[in-house]
């Protein structure tokens, strides 16, 4: 799909929108979500990928990221260290640096209701502790938190569009989260 495609489905969305007897909460709801569902659309089907960004000195690698269970981050962390062509260890013992994620956790609380209760705004939270060490225990990144909270109407969407669109925002703040983990690490690595 090209750009013209993209903006004809997007201008075709909005003329239903409009004409569609919802209340404008809702509309802008369903717009919204019609934008993300496009973008996302026209990312997968272009190929269009970054291409990575993370620096580690040589003396540094193999690189071991660590973490209870499934961690989303430490995937997220992994698959951008991979990009970037970074060595990675399957084991700490054979890496010269390890980025442990101590704990992960996230939560949804609703932040705006109207009068009769409905609810109208959510907040989600994604905050985790990490900190980065050689294997002789040489501190590179000390222990520290990441505390990131996304807000979003809860614009009336059947269960299984409330249900996405949290998703989405989850997954773009997981991106964030290792993100800034590896900003943080190169920052200590200068």
């Amino acid at each position: 799909m090209d750009k013209q495609e993209m903006l004809s489905v997007i201008a075709s969305i909005r003329t239903r929108l409009k004409h569609s007897p919802r209340s404008e909460s809702a509309t802008h709801g369903l717009f919204a979500l019609g934008l993300i569902l496009a973008a996302l659309l026209v990312n997968s089907a272009c190929g269009f990928k970054l291409r990575g960004q993370v620096e580690i000195p040589p003396e540094l690698s193999p690189v071991f990221v660590g973490a209870q269970g499934g961690s989303p981050v430490r995937n997220e962390i992994i698959r951008q260290l991979r990009e970037s062509q970074v060595q990675l260890a399957t084991v700490p013992r054979h890496a010269r640096t390890i980025i442990r994620i101590s704990s992960e956790n996230h939560s949804s609380r609703v932040v705006a209701v109207d009068r009769g209760g409905k609810v109208l705004a959510r907040a989600l939270r994604y905050t985790l502790t990490f900190d980065a060490v050689t294997p002789d225990g040489k501190e590179l990144v000390p222990q520290q938190s990441i505390d990131l909270e996304r807000s979003y109407e809860d614009s009336g969407l059947q269960e299984l569009g409330k249900q996405l669109e949290s998703e989405l925002i989850y997954k773009d703040m997981i991106g964030d989260a290792a993100d800034r983990i590896l900003a943080r690490l190169r920052a200590a690595l200068r």
